[in-house]
């Protein structure tokens, strides 16, 4: 029995979680609606107040008709006294006395239909502003839940862009990591073949000097050069020095003489 208790409050407690999830994600909507009702209940006790504005009218033309004719009868009175007529008199008099009572109670009820009616129409005007004061939160309240909506997207767009570019720079670490794996098995692979043939032999050969290695800038200009003094014999350089220090002299002294 202590099971089937739980069991059932387990159920209570999850219809109330999903009632007030429900009422949680639809709040804005029941205001709304809430909103709408408080209108057409204001629309109501307007025309509710209108019915019994038109009342007290009535009962205010009717109450000042009977309080007219009252003193009309009283004219009649003073009138039919002064001529002596007693038994007239006294039934006008009867008239007045029931319209005294008339008016007295009509004039009872038309007080508290006034009171009545300034009290609706004050409880009309605070529900009035109130209706009004609660669509101003309301849509405040659209306002702000917009706002979070634009906000929650953008930082969501934000967070998935932070992953994707989170995934590219693994994937190019990758790339980079593979290419690198590639260069060097290509220079392991040549380190290799250079050993098992003849690179390596021939490459410690030019260094010992024994066979001629790859030709330089410096080699080129030796060996032109080597060329140069084999072709041109001393006596001629020395003649060819002394006829270019003689044209020199000529120059000078030519510069010098007026």
């Amino acid at each position: 029995m202590n099971i089937l208790a739980k069991i059932l409050t387990l159920f209570r407690g999850a219809a109330t979680e999903a009632g007030q999830a429900i009422v949680d994600n639809n709040a804005t909507r029941i205001l709304d609606q809430e909103i709408r009702d408080a209108q057409s209940a204001s629309v109501r006790a307007k025309e509710e107040l209108t019915r019994m504005m038109a009342q007290q009218k009535i009962a205010a033309d009717k109450l000042e008709a009977k309080r007219a004719k009252k003193s009309e009868y009283e004219n009649h009175i003073g009138r039919l006294l002064a001529q002596g007529d007693q038994d007239l008199a006294r039934e006008v008099a009867g008239k007045v006395a029931a319209l005294e009572n008339e008016i007295t109670g009509e004039a009872t009820t038309l007080t508290a239909l006034e009171g009545t009616v300034v009290k609706l129409h004050a409880s009309i005007k605070s529900a009035d502003r109130r209706i009004e004061s609660l669509q101003q939160q309301v849509d405040q309240v659209k306002a702000n839940e917009s706002v979070l909506r634009a906000q929650s997207a953008i930082a969501a767009r934000h967070s998935g862009q932070n992953t994707k570019l989170r995934t590219a720079l693994d994937s190019l670490d990758r790339v980079k990591s593979r290419q690198a794996e590639q260069a060097a098995q290509i220079e392991a692979a040549n380190t290799l073949a250079e050993t098992d043939g003849d690179g390596d032999l021939q490459r410690r050969l030019a260094a010992a000097g024994v066979v001629s290695g790859q030709s330089s800038a410096d080699d080129v200009l030796a060996r032109f050069q080597k060329t140069v003094v084999t072709q041109v014999p001393p006596a001629q350089l020395e003649s060819s020095s002394a006829q270019t220090a003689a044209l020199a002299r000529d120059v000078e002294s030519s510069k010098v003489r007026p």
